[in-house]
């Protein structure tokens, strides 16, 4: 299918590893070009940005700490010099702490809301000089943000008040651009594994209809999906991919 991406621009945060990597590389096989954004992981953004440039289309890398309103705003302030506009912005920039609720320190729960909530809207924030008319948001959210997460209860919270800024921002956007959410399940990715080594043997066959974890890449492709023109009449929608857990 044609998804109608061919020549936009997209900025992808948390696009060194993982989901967000995976998104690069769906969007540029969809014929997009695309700018990189990471924080710390420098060689594993340059990897991304070497997949997009191997499909033909142009890619920038973006530095930036999403939880620092100051370093968002300068890299934004940087990238208006190589970009004219954007087209997509996909939120994707995660953090998780597996631990127990009576062991979360007041420094543990900022970190993972400074990252997980907050950095999107700083990121939006920044980015909404750079959005063009019919422009697509995309915020990734999780499966903990409707079920919750005993064992990480601050990411589960900082997820569900993602769910709500997506639509609060596409009231504010409307009709100009689109904002919606996609809330995967467990994925099999780098910031995936303490939750998996968390988790029961069993808990496959007890919590996923789909009777396996997520890739990256299957992600990846509701993420280019939802950003799409052709779901122009979508906003303010949280589109759940977690193989069933809501249904177990």
């Amino acid at each position: 299918m044609d998804l109608r991406l061919t020549d936009k621009t997209v900025l992808i945060t948390g696009a060194s590893s993982g989901i967000g990597a995976a998104t690069a590389q769906v969007f540029a096989e969809e014929g997009a070009d695309v700018v990189v954004s990471y924080h710390q992981n420098r060689d594993g953004a340059a990897r991304t940005q070497q997949a997009v440039l191997s499909r033909g289309r142009r890619s920038w890398l973006c530095q930036m700490d999403v939880s620092d309103p100051h370093s968002v705003a300068a890299a934004i302030e940087r990238l208006q010099g190589q970009v004219d506009g954007l087209d997509v912005l996909v939120l994707c920039a995660g953090y998780n702490i597996i631990q127990p609720f009576d062991q979360i320190t007041p420094e543990d729960w900022n970190r993972v809301v400074d990252i997980n909530l907050n950095g999107p809207f700083y990121v939006l924030q920044a980015c909404l000089p750079l959005l063009r008319d019919g422009a697509s948001v995309v915020t990734v959210s999780s499966v903990a943000a409707h079920v919750g997460a005993p064992n990480h209860v601050h990411y589960a919270a900082a997820k569900a008040g993602l769910v709500n800024l997506t639509k609060s921002a596409a009231r504010l956007l409307a009709p100009r651009v689109r904002v919606n959410c996609v809330a995967p399940g467990i994925v099999i990715t780098p910031m995936g594994q303490d939750t998996l080594a968390s988790l029961p043997p069993d808990y496959i066959q007890k919590k996923l209809l789909s009777d396996h974890f997520a890739t990256p890449e299957e992600v990846a492709r509701c993420i280019a999906f939802v950003a799409s023109p052709l779901l122009s009449f979508m906003t303010g929608a949280t589109i759940d991919i977690n193989g069933g857990r809501e249904l177990r």
